[in-house]
């Protein structure tokens, strides 16, 4: 793997490895914090990692900086508007300049293709750290908080309620590939992307999984060990704020809808959110939430990333 542009670049053996291996950090980490101010890790002594970031971010931003820092290397914070990017210069040219200087780049853009761009002009390991397609760094750390509350991942249940995007994309493809039952919960009109879909649909038949799409929130939700909500207006959308509100108002997760799921079922939000909107205060404020646990496993899992990546050849 030279890159991580979509969750499914990972294999299910490498998958499992950087889980493993996030699960390690997290510990090493806590004994280190409550223990020493020495560093235990040091995978990228030496090396500088660019965070370019041309969308707004504060969980994706602060725990890849806190995450380059954390195995001794030194995390190099960009927007476009500080570079020529802002004045036209091509996106492929930012990545080839960017890996002379860097040893790896982390990328939070618009389309995909802007990502697939530059990392075909890169000589070094480029990570997506969210695109309107995917935001697969996302789902690795849901997986590792799922993993944190059930265990063995294979044969459980996920119901993703609200609107098919980013999250809901990369949510179908790492879960399909980890052997769970992935249902999506969407209006007509918002579904995942069906070139994802069909790609989920193929890791499930090797993993043993599933994947559903449904219009009904309940059918989603039922019998599921996890329900996870997004916001129903992501960056870009605010013009449609308005008529998303109309049509995700019945997607909304409220209590009576987290019991449609498992009695042990837990719920999960990307953030940041918005209560009252696609979850009541009620459930993300309540016991059966797992949301700041996910944001913390951010980091974790994006340091086993970034040291599978950028120690492959070693």
């Amino acid at each position: 793997m030279d890159d991580f542009l979509r969750t499914d670049d990972l294999t299910p053996e490498t998958l499992q490895a950087v889980l493993d291996l996030a699960d390690q950090l997290k510990a090493d980490r806590r004994s280190r914090v409550s223990s020493t101010s020495t560093l235990i890790r040091s995978d990228l002594h030496g090396m500088t990692v660019a965070l370019l970031f041309e969308k707004p971010s504060t969980r994706t931003r602060v725990s890849f900086q806190v995450a380059v820092h954390e195995l001794g290397g030194h995390p190099l914070p960009l927007s476009s508007a500080e570079l020529q990017l802002g004045r036209g210069e091509t996106i492929g040219d930012t990545g080839e300049v960017l890996s002379r200087y860097c040893h790896a780049i982390v990328v939070r853009t618009f389309g995909q293709d802007r990502l697939d761009e530059l990392a075909a002009a890169a000589a070094v390991p480029v990570v997506n750290a969210l695109t309107d397609l995917e935001h697969p760094c996302q789902a690795l750390a849901d997986l590792q908080t799922l993993r944190a509350e059930f265990g063995a991942l294979s044969g459980r249940s996920l119901a993703y309620v609200g609107d098919g995007n980013n999250v809901a994309n990369s949510l179908l493809l790492a879960g399909a590939m980890a052997g769970m039952s992935v249902r999506v919960g969407h209006p007509d009109g918002y579904a995942p992307d069906p070139d994802i879909v069909a790609r989920a649909e193929r890791l499930a038949g090797d993993s043993g999984g599933e994947v559903v799409l449904t219009d009904d929130p309940a059918e989603a939700a039922r019998g599921a060990d996890a329900v996870y909500a997004d916001v129903w207006t992501s960056m870009g959308q605010e013009a449609e704020n308005e008529h998303r509100l109309e049509v995700f108002a019945p997607y909304r997760v409220t209590a009576d809808l987290m019991d449609e799921a498992a009695d042990d079922a837990i719920f999960l939000h990307c953030l940041p959110a918005h209560r009252g909107e696609e979850v009541t205060a009620e459930v993300i404020d309540g016991p059966r939430s797992r949301v700041f646990d996910q944001a913390e496993n951010r980091l974790h899992a994006q340091k086993a990333l970034l040291v599978t990546l950028v120690t492959a050849g070693d």
